[in-house]
């Protein structure tokens, strides 16, 4: 109840008072503006009653404390002796002993009365300090500062206890003595400190707090954190930048020795990482510890592993400076930069260019950064001079002074240290070493991205530069090495299935295009191969089928590098298996023709010939079908056919049998070329193939024109293998048809009508859209280039394409149509989504 009468009460006298003001203004401040008249008439009752209530309140508390007080107060004259009365019969010595007595009892009594007036007095205060809010701490105010405190040595404040590095005193005046602020850092003992602090979250602490300016209750919560040894670091950062304006203000200005200089350089340090998730305070510590670490050293030592993360860690927008320092004073001792050195000047340039590699690869991205520049500078790298000199403009975080450091290097100190700042060749040296680095670790960054916790893996290993796989070992790697030399001792052929859940970790319902090709590659990158070849082999391998397992006798970093010999033996290799496994077996004499028919082809790297002998054996044990072998060989220059009629007949040849199924074969090998199967007969029965126009249809006798030759006699000389070869050797213009026949789905045509009618599933496409997932989804891979070459026929740009297609599968399947790998795979389950859609005619 008692507040609410407060308030009532409150409400009465404002009342009360407006009217009273009005009163006041509309006679004697009638000559004032309206404006001001109104604002004295609302704000004076306010001023009035807070006066009031507080006078109100002061006595009330005196009131109490009387009433409560248990020393009773009697009355003077219960406390005072009564003299004896006079006695006339009394003669005038009796009289002076009985006033001397008198006299005597009276000063007793005045001393008790005396002393019972000072004990109620104490009683009464001690009364009021303990039930008023602030109390006066029992120091007496000092009447000049006492300065700095250092660290170990005690100083009790307000019954708190500080183990130093604190101000302490009465603070000077910054600016001026008159109108000047009060230094922040000083700890005023004169000034009210609350009974507890409790107000951590700084509710009651302005930007720039100063120990003066705040309330009572934060300098109570202020004292408690330093009585506390400054761990907390919960606490509103506002009360540690208190301290640090303290620590600040110590080194930078009263210059201290070179012990305590290290001592608060070490303090800051705890700070900053007690608040490390302060960007403030990150920021303002570190910009001083940038200097401070090299004052208290008295230098730098360049070999400091603890100032070179310091450095790397800056969230300054410019260059540290100490990083200014230590490069200027390398180039003025005349030393030469290490990686290390550059690198840090690259990472904290404010021109530079990290991607993402760089930043989620930072370890691999270091090492191979000091790997390229060693090869580029091994000597290290030497910077011309700048005219310049070095200069420290630092701005206190107090903002109550700023000062200017120059520091000299040298054994003698009498060194000048250059200013590195607006030199840009080391910088731009530095970025292109930076970009190759990226580059390489692209791939890598990328698995990392959807397998955070890959690192590691074998799969993340295989993507991981070569040159780096010692300075990052995988036991995982090393084990895979140890089973593909046993797969190969054991003849090389494993499941498919097998070696996918062997490098992934897990089993797969299906197998894409990008689970074989980065198992070919993370093979590769350990000295084995995997045949077929994902990227240009005429089919994949099914998940039920085998792959073949072989070494390829060192690290391979780029697979897709193929000669045009090696797709034309490729090809050759899969038409001539096709019919040696016409008869359902495959004799000794077969392998060894088609082993000979690699080993004697030209123009192959070694490594290109143990590939191919790999594939050989796949074609042997997975024997190739007419379904797939048809669509590519209808693809096939017609100038081509006599090298491929050849390659079919020589290993019909092979075994001096020539059954009926293999001629079969060849008869649908033929047709799909487009030739006359009846040639067949007449190849097979010479052994060779004549170079000259042949009979595709039989001649009709009316019609006029040049006599085509009838088919050659047959003859029984072997197969000339000098004009196979001769037609082999041409391989500029066999790889331009063959490059096409290793595509593994056909292009889809880019016509398109203003009338095609599109899907429901294409909803929310336009139609150069829509055109364009129609494409897509034909084939499980595109390239860059031919990805670029359909959205451009589409009047669409790459990128941006990309983008619209995407976020449409996600509106639609929750998944990306189409995902950045190597190029672009298509998913799947989209595809086969849109496909049957696009079947049912809808």
């Amino acid at each position: 109840m008692s507040i609410v009468w407060k308030i009532i009460r409150i409400i009465a006298l404002y009342v009360v008072s407006f009217f009273v003001c009005v009163i006041i203004a509309a006679i004697a401040l009638d000559s004032l503006p309206d404006a001001l008249e109104a604002l004295f008439a609302l704000l004076a009752p306010i001023a009035f009653i807070w006066w009031y209530e507080k006078r109100r309140a002061t006595k009330i508390s005196e009131r109490e404390v009387l009433a409560n007080s248990p020393v009773p107060l009697g009355r003077e004259d219960e406390q005072l002796s009564q003299p004896g009365a006079y006695q006339p019969r009394q003669n005038n010595a009796e009289l002076i002993r009985a006033g001397q007595q008198a006299r005597a009892e009276l000063e007793a009594a005045a001393e008790r009365r005396t002393a019972e007036k000072q004990t109620r007095q104490s009683q009464a205060n001690q009364f009021l300090n303990q039930h008023s809010k602030p109390k006066k701490p029992k120091e007496k105010p000092l009447a000049r500062s006492q300065g700095w405190v250092r660290k170990g040595q005690a100083v009790t404040i307000a019954d708190r206890t500080i183990d130093g590095m604190v101000y302490v005193g009465t603070p000077p005046r910054i600016g001026s003595s008159y109108y000047g602020e009060s230094c922040r850092a000083y700890i005023d003992p004169s000034l009210s400190v609350a009974r507890s602090g409790s107000d951590k979250n700084g509710d009651n602490m302005s930007y720039w707090p100063g120990y003066s300016s705040i309330p009572a209750v934060c300098r109570a919560t202020y004292l408690d954190w330093l009585a506390g040894g400054r761990q907390d670091g919960t606490i509103n950062p506002g009360y540690m930048f208190l301290f640090f304006y303290g620590l600040e203000r110590r080194f930078l200005v009263d210059q201290p020795p070179d012990d305590e200089k290290q001592e608060i350089v070490a303090e800051v340090e705890r700070l900053k990482v007690l608040f490390a998730d302060n960007y403030s305070a990150q920021r303002y510590l570190g910009e001083f510890l940038d200097i401070a670490r090299i004052m208290a050293m008295g230098g730098i030592s360049l070999d400091d592993a603890t100032l070179k993360q310091a450095i790397l860690e800056n969230r300054s927008w410019d260059l540290p400076f100490s990083l200014k320092f230590a490069l200027g004073g390398m180039i003025a001792e005349g030393k030469a930069f290490d990686a290390e050195w550059l690198h840090l000047w690259l990472h904290c340039h404010p021109e530079r260019r990290l991607r993402t590699p760089a930043e989620r690869c930072g370890d691999e991205f270091k090492a191979l950064f000091k790997l390229k520049f060693d090869a580029l500078y091994p000597d290290g790298l030497k910077v011309r001079t700048p005219r310049k000199l070095l200069k420290m403009d630092y701005r206190a975080a107090s903002s109550e002074f700023n000062c200017s450091v120059n520091l000299t290097a040298g054994d003698g100190g009498d060194v000048a240290i250059p200013d590195v700042t607006d030199l840009r060749s080391p910088v731009q040296k530095a970025q292109k070493i930076a970009d190759e680095a990226m580059d390489e670790l692209d791939k890598f960054s990328r698995y990392l991205g959807r397998n955070p916790d890959g690192r590691g893996s074998i799969e993340a290993q295989a993507l991981l530069p070569a040159e780096l796989w010692g300075l990052f070992p995988s036991e995982e790697l090393e084990e895979l090495k140890d089973w593909a030399r046993e797969q190969v001792a054991a003849g090389g052929l494993v499941p498919a299935l097998d070696v996918i859940s062997r490098l992934e970790g897990e089993t797969r319902e299906k197998l894409g295009k990008r689970n074989l090709t980065g198992a070919a590659d993370a093979l590769a990158r350990i000295g084995f191969g995997m045949a077929p070849d994902p990227r240009f082999s005429l089919r994949g391998p099914k998940i039920d089928e085998p792959v073949v397992i072989f070494e390829l006798g060192e690290p391979v970093e780029q697979l897709e590098d193929v000669s045009p010999a090696y797709r034309t033996e490729l090809f050759e290799l899969a038409l001539a298996t096709f019919v040696a496994h016409a008869d359902s077996k495959i004799v000794e004499a077969e392998r060894r023709a088609l082993r000979n028919k690699v080993e004697a082809t030209k123009g192959l790297t070694e490594l290109e010939r143990k590939r191919l002998h790999a594939n050989l054996e796949w074609y042997l044990d997975v024997p190739p079908d007419m379904s797939w072998l048809r669509s590519k060989l209808k693809d096939a220059d017609a100038e081509h056919h006599l090298a491929l009629r050849a390659a079919v007949v020589a290993i019909a040849h092979a075994d001096g049998v020539i059954q009926s199924d293999e001629v079969a074969s060849i008869e649908k090998i033929y047709k799909a070329l487009g030739i006359d199967a009846g040639l067949v007969y007449a190849d097979l029965h010479a052994g060779d193939v004549a170079d000259g126009p042949v009979r595709v249809k039989a001649a009709e006798a009316e019609v006029p024109g040049e006599q085509i030759p009838d088919e050659p006699k047959a003859k029984a000389a072997s197969l000339d293998a000098a004009r196979i070869a001769a037609i082999r050797n041409d391989t500029e213009r066999v790889s331009s048809v063959l490059g096409e026949i290793f595509s593994t789905d056909e292009d889809v045509s880019d016509e398109a009508t203003a009338a095609h009618a599109f899907p429901s599933s294409m909803a929310g496409l336009d139609p150069k859209h829509a055109m364009l997932v129609e494409q897509i989804i034909q084939r499980e891979h595109w390239t860059d280039e031919e990805f670029d070459e359909i959205a451009g026929k589409q009047g669409l740009m790459p990128s941006g394409a990309l983008e619209v297609v995407n976020e449409w599968a996600f509106d639609k399947f929750d998944e990306a149509l189409l995902d950045e790998y190597d190029g672009y795979d298509v998913s799947p389950d989209i595809a086969d989504t849109l496909r049957a859609e696009m079947a049912k005619g809808d």
